[in-house]
């Protein structure tokens, strides 16, 4: 690794598995501190131990439910403390609901909203101060659902908080500017991971040919969006902000 975030505390939500695994791991090795949260108190346990096992320096809280206000500013607040400063703010945490416009609950749809773009206010809003100490990055994780309609599957509440989360990290932007803080989106399309493997693998491969429609002809990983995190987040980003990057193999490009 080049250690491009060596010396940058890192604050990674939802680190137990997936993405958040794959984020924590890559930060640590690029040099960064990293402090992590989940509400999966095992997962999260094995990430850390996975990390320190490669030599990365992280610690981490659980069970800290992401979509709780005040637990995140516990948590955030914790971590400024121990090491005097936040250098970056990784919002990969999120639990989604789905169901079609008439069959969507209420309760499903404000479960949703408050665990795909709420949780992202409350992180940042309990961040916001200790970035503005000397300025730092916001890396949000949005999806290609928050920018067009997704045929294969109902995606209705989930594309309404992405698309928040797209639209908040823009204003974000505008307003952490002056203070040297850079707000920027990843969308990614379809990621496999081990929460979302059988809809590749396992027989009957249920959206197979929405698969085969992406023009690099493969799902994408983990690493394919950590990979874009950790340049975001870098100084090599640092005329960056604003941005929602998309990460789908080509998919969106089809219309």
């Amino acid at each position: 690794m080049t250690g491009r975030l060596a010396g940058k505390v890192a604050l990674i939500t939802g680190i137990g598995g997936g993405m958040g695994r794959e984020a924590a791991r890559r930060f640590a090795a690029e040099g960064a501190v990293v402090v992590g949260c989940d509400l999966d108190a095992d997962g999260l346990e094995e990430t850390v131990a996975l990390v320190r096992s490669e030599g990365g320096e992280i610690t981490g809280d659980a069970p800290v439910d992401a979509g709780d206000a005040a637990a995140v500013e516990g948590w955030i607040h914790t971590a400024a403390q121990a090491h005097g400063a936040i250098d970056i703010l990784y919002n990969n945490a999120s639990i989604q609901r789905f169901g079609a416009i008439d069959e969507i609950s209420v309760e499903d749809w404000d479960f949703a909203i408050d665990m795909e773009l709420n949780l992202v206010f409350y992180a940042v809003r309990a961040a916001w101060k200790h970035l503005k100490q000397r300025g730092g990055v916001i890396v949000n994780i949005g999806s290609i659902a928050g920018t067009r309609g997704v045929e294969f599957m109902p995606q209705n509440a989930h594309g309404a908080a992405k698309a928040g989360v797209i639209n908040l990290t823009q204003q974000l932007a505008v307003e952490g500017g002056p203070h040297g803080i850079r707000a920027v989106c990843i969308s990614p399309g379809f990621i496999q991971t081990p929460a979302t493997t059988f809809l590749v693998d396992d027989p009957p491969a249920p959206l197979k040919a929405t698969w085969d429609r992406i023009p690099l002809r493969r799902v994408g990983r983990p690493d394919d969006v950590v990979n874009a995190a950790v340049f975001l987040a870098s100084e090599e980003a640092s005329w960056i902000p604003g941005i929602n990057l998309v990460i789908d193999g080509g998919g969106s490009v089809l219309g």
